[in-house]
C-alpha cells in the first residue's frame, strides 16, 4: 500500500488548542492551566497551542499570554511542544507578542491572518514575513477566513513556504483542493484546524491536527492518527466517524468552541472557569447535550 509523503511534524502530530482557564471572578487561573496541560499531555497530546481562538486570545492581556506560556512550560517541561498564539490585527503588536512568547519559553508561534482591516494578499504576506523575521521561533500560519475575513490564498502560502522559519499551517479554510496544491509543492506541515477534517487531511499527507474537541477527548483523537499510521485505515475512519456527534455538538451547533469546551470541561470537573465577555456561558440544556455526546463517545470499550 502506498502512503502519502509526510513531512516530519515540527510540533508533533496531536495538538490541542487549549482553553485558557479562569478563576470564578475572571482572573487567569495558572494552577488550573497547569493541571489541564498535564492531563492533556498525559492523555496523548504532543503539543499545546496556547492563546489561540479557543484560548480567548482577544480578551487576554499581553502579560497574561506570557504568564500562561511560562506556567504551561513549567507543567509539561519537555514532554510536549508549546505553540503560542501571537496574531493580532497589528503587525507591530504581533511582533511584540512573538518576542515575549519566545522569552517565556514557547517552541513556536501561531499567527492568524490580520483581521478586520482585510489587507490584500501582498500585505498579508508582508505581515507574516515581518513576524517571522523578528523571532528565532518557527511560525505556523493560521488560515481561518471565516473569522478574519481574509484568506491566505494558496499562491501566497506557496511564496511564504520559502521562508526558513515558516514551517506549518493550521488550516480552517475549508479549501481541500487548495490545501493539496500546497502540500504537493512544499514541505509545509499542514495541521487540521477543523475537527471533522482530521483524518481526511492526514490521509493526504497532513501533519496532524490542532483540535478544540481534544480539550475533552484527547485520547480519542490521538487514536485516529495512531490507527491510520498502523495501517488500520478502516478503524481510523470508524474512530473519526464516532467522534462526529461530539464534534458537531461542540463546533457546529451555534456556539463558539471555547464556550462549549469550557461548559463541558466544567461539568467533568476539569479546569476551565468562565468565558470572558463578549462570550457568554453555555446554558444547562446545552451542556447536558454535550455531556450526552461525550458519554456516548467515551463509553465504548
Amino acid at each position: 500500500m502506498t502512503t502519502p509523503v509526510r513531512v516530519i511534524p515540527p510540533f508533533g502530530r496531536a495538538l490541542c488548542a487549549m482553553v485558557t482557564p479562569f478563576t470564578e471572578v475572571g482572573g487567569l487561573d495558572l494552577d488550573g492551566a497547569q493541571q489541564l496541560a498535564d492531563r492533556l499531555v498525559g492523555e496523548g497530546c504532543d503539543g499545546l497551542v496556547l492563546s489561540g481562538t479557543t484560548g480567548e486570545s482577544p480578551t487576554t492581556t499581553d502579560t497574561e499570554k506570557a504568564a500562561l506560556v511560562r506556567a504551561v512550560r513549567e507543567a509539561v517541561g519537555g514532554r510536549a511542544s508549546i505553540v503560542a498564539g501571537v496574531g493580532t490585527p497589528d503587525t507591530r503588536h504581533s511582533v511584540e507578542l512573538a518576542l515575549a512568547a519566545e522569552k517565556a519559553g514557547a517552541d513556536g508561534l501561531l499567527v492568524v491572518t490580520p483581521y478586520y482591516s482585510r489587507p490584500p494578499q501582498e500585505a498579508v504576506e508582508a505581515h507574516f514575513r515581518e513576524i517571522a523575521d523578528a523571532s528565532a521561533l518557527p511560525l505556523v500560519l493560521y488560515d481561518i477566513p471565516g473569522r478574519t475575513g481574509t484568506r491566505i490564498e494558496p499562491e501566497t502560502t506557496l511564496r511564504l513556504a520559502g521562508h526558513p522559519r515558516i514551517v506549518a499551517v493550521k488550516d480552517c479554510s475549508y479549501d481541500f483542493l487548495g490545501i493539496q496544491k500546497v502540500l504537493a509543492r512544499t514541505e509545509l506541515a499542514y495541521y487540521a484546524g477543523c475537527d471533522e477534517q482530521v483524518l481526511a487531511l492526514y490521509a493526504v499527507g497532513g501533519a496532524g491536527y490542532v483540535s478544540t474537541v481534544a480539550n475533552v477527548v484527547p485520547r480519542q483523537f490521538r487514536a485516529i492518527l495512531d490507527a491510520f499510521d498502523a495501517g488500520a485505515t478502516t478503524e481510523a475512519a470508524r474512530l473519526q466517524q464516532r467522534a462526529i456527534p461530539l464534534v458537531e455538538s461542540m463546533m457546529a451547533a451555534g456556539l463558539p468552541g471555547t464556550v462549549t469546551a469550557k461548559g463541558l470541561l466544567a461539568r467533568l470537573g476539569l479546569p476551565s472557569g468562565p468565558v470572558r465577555p463578549p462570550l457568554r456561558p453555555a446554558d444547562r440544556e446545552t451542556v447536558d447535550g454535550l455531556l450526552s455526546a461525550y458519554q456516548d463517545l467515551t463509553s465504548e470499550k
